[in-house]
């Protein structure tokens, strides 16, 4: 099948005369699963209508490319948040965006979403407007904008758009796309479970769960926690309610979540048509470098029972596992091993935790998730159920295959859920065919304080799951490495937890080349705590690093060992009282200053010859005196 239309002239090669949809994207145009807008288009197609693609516009030209559809234009910002993809935690611009030609920044606006729809508004004001994706997903509620340092409304309000689809769309577009046929319009689908919509107060559904006003919850950080935990303990398609906030002289509500795709659902989403490349138009920029690792990568589950409160998939993918089915993943497996470019190597079978391929337990199916509790943390749940059998015969089969070299898991592993299986199967055969050289696994911090206002398990259960990775490497005669993320600045954490960081890695031999910073994304659990400076589910007080100072010490507190790092690392120590970590012990961080220490002895020894001289004057004086008597 050839890439969808990009303009008129593929459009007149397919005799098409108008379009049924018209799909906008921050992302440059990658027919590939990875990608929302591509599942999204593709199954608009299978459908039987007409879709095309308008990615990165940027002038109106470019907008009006494809004329205006006969149903309505679909928005999304891309994979990424327009905002964190053009700015680092420091709120310096980025350069570069890998989902761009060239991997060059400049492609995508600041708050990609907004800008397209009121763009289209201006160009098309009688077509409606349906966005979806990450940044509208994330968004969906009066948000904290850490970019403009306020609190923003829904971005229905500022985009104004007609239609707001949270979540994986697949159910819920297809529920859309059957309406569409009858006849309907957007504005007839307010009952439709996974969206978001704006209405006068007064339509209002009966039986809503009430978050605080954007006006309220802008004035007072109580208000926007509590709102917070409302909407995250709704986001369960077993029992989650309607959630509602009002925006003005308008009324934002969000309808109970779509009901998760079963396995055949999620095999024919990934099983159509795609191209799995970007299109050839960008050739001519050197391609699109997001390809390199989503080419050869294969998704076999989404959905995360970790709940880490820094982390947007539980209100985005939502926290129950999906999969797809064995028999798919390996027939993608084997058609990849087919393509001319394959290399031997798979690089990735994963998902967001690569290792989730079972519900947590039996009890979620009638019961949904446990509200306002999480599966593994503090500590792990009574009734968790650890299987890896199902993901182990899935990689067996995978490395099966003819011309097959390697199936790396590069995604994320949850080395705690690892932990809980009596048996070793599954480590010993990640460590013997699974890992390239280095695995990568996420501990995030040492503090268990930190820890638990991250959602992540204590740094105990990484200390075992560290020996049991070595003893494996070590039976089966490999050297291997754990590479560990970690993060600086999270809320909670002060100088004295990020020091207890520093002695943590000096002791395990760790050195991180890289360190993110805590970065204040919408939506999650954790920058409800950095702008509020609450726990949303505890309502207690919460230290937040905000001072670019502060965060710079801790940052470099991570990196202690790098030279360039050392005048901040003492202060820091000094700062914290714990100049005893200077020195030449074992848990020491930096060494004194020779220099300085030289130095401040040359210093010491002129001024005792100095005030030796003095006295010596003075003595002499006063023997004159004596003298002159």
């Amino acid at each position: 099948m050839p890439f969808l239309p990009v303009s008129r002239e593929d459009m007149n090669e397919r005799g098409i005369e108008q379009l049924d949809f018209i799909c906008v994207t921050g992302d440059a145009y990658i027919d590939h699963p990875t990608f929302g807008i591509a599942i999204i288009s593709r199954m608009i197609e299978a459908a039987g209508f007409t879709v095309g693609i308008i990615a990165q516009p940027l002038s109106d030209a470019d907008f009006k490319a494809l004329g205006k559809p006969k149903f309505c234009f679909m928005v999304t910002g891309g994979n990424i948040d327009s905002m964190v993809s053009n700015y680092t935690v420091a709120l310096k611009k980025r350069n570069d965006d890998a989902y761009s030609p060239g991997g060059k920044g400049g492609r995508r606006p600041d708050r990609a979403v907004i800008v397209y729809c009121k763009a289209l508004k201006r160009l098309f004001p009688d077509t409606e407007i349906e966005i979806g994706g990450l940044e509208a997903s994330l968004r969906r509620f009066a948000h904290y904008d850490y970019w403009s340092d306020s609190v923003m409304p829904s971005i229905l309000v500022d985009s104004g758009a007609d239609f707001l689809m949270y979540g994986m769309g697949e159910v819920t577009l297809s529920e859309m796309l059957n309406r569409f046929k009858q006849g309907q319009r957007l504005s007839d689908m307010h009952d439709l479970r996974g969206i978001c919509y704006l209405t006068k107060p007064e339509n209002t559904p009966l039986g809503a769960v009430q978050c605080d006003s954007l006006e309220i919850v802008r004035e007072n950080k109580k208000a926007y926690a509590k709102a917070c935990r409302k909407q995250y303990d709704e986001q369960d398609e077993v029992y989650g309610r309607t959630v509602v906030q009002r925006h003005g002289n308008m009324m934002l509500v969000q309808n109970p979540p779509q009901r998760s795709v079963t396995q055949e659902e999620f095999d024919y989403a990934y099983e159509l048509p795609y191209m799995r490349a970007y299109h050839p138009m960008y050739e001519k920029d050197g391609g699109v470098p997001a390809i390199q690792e989503i080419e050869f990568s294969i998704t076999h589950s989404r959905g995360c029972f970790g709940f880490c409160n820094f982390c947007s998939i539980a209100l985005h993918q939502g926290r129950r596992i999906q999969t797809r089915s064995e028999d798919s993943v390996y027939n993608e497996a084997v058609m990849l091993s087919e393509k001319p470019n394959f290399k031997g190597y798979i690089h990735d079978v994963g998902g967001p935790t690569a290792n989730f391929r079972h519900p947590s337990c039996e009890k979620q199916e009638k019961f949904g998730l446990c509200k306002g509790r999480k599966c593994l943390a503090p500590v792990p749940c009574k009734n968790i159920d650890p299987d890896h059998s199902e993901y182990i015969c899935l990689l067996r089969r995978l490395r099966s295959i003819k011309g097959v070299k390697k199936v790396f898991i590069r995604s994320g592993i949850r080395f705690d859920y690892m932990l809980l299986e009596k048996n070793s199967t599954f480590l010993d055969e990640l460590v013997e065919y699974h890992v390239s050289g280095q695995l990568k696994v996420a501990p995030e911090h040492a503090s268990n304080k930190v820890l638990d206002l991250m959602g992540k398990p204590h740094i105990e259960v990484y200390e075992e799951f560290e020996k049991k990775f070595y003893a494996s490497t070590k039976k089966c005669s490999k050297e291997q490495y754990l590479v560990p993320y970690l993060m600086s600045s999270h809320p909670g954490c002060t100088l004295a937890e990020a020091i207890e960081l520093a002695v943590f890695e000096k002791r395990h031999n760790i050195q991180p080349e890289q360190v993110q910073d805590f970065y204040p994304t919408p939506g999650t659990i954790s920058t409800a705590m950095f702008y509020t400076g609450l726990d949303p589910y505890t309502m207690e007080p919460v230290f937040v690093p905000r001072t670019s100072e502060e965060k710079a010490m801790q940052r470099a507190l991570l990196q202690y060992y790098d030279p360039k790092n050392r005048s901040l690392v003492e202060e820091a120590l000094t700062m914290a009282k714990r100049r005893d970590l200077i020195g030449y012990g074992k848990d020491c961080l930096i060494t004194p200053d020779r220099k300085k220490s030289e130095s401040l002895t040359k210093g010491v020894n002129n001024g005792k010859k100095s005030i030796s001289a003095k006295k010596e004057k003075k003595k002499t004086v006063i023997f004159h005196n004596r003298g002159n008597s």
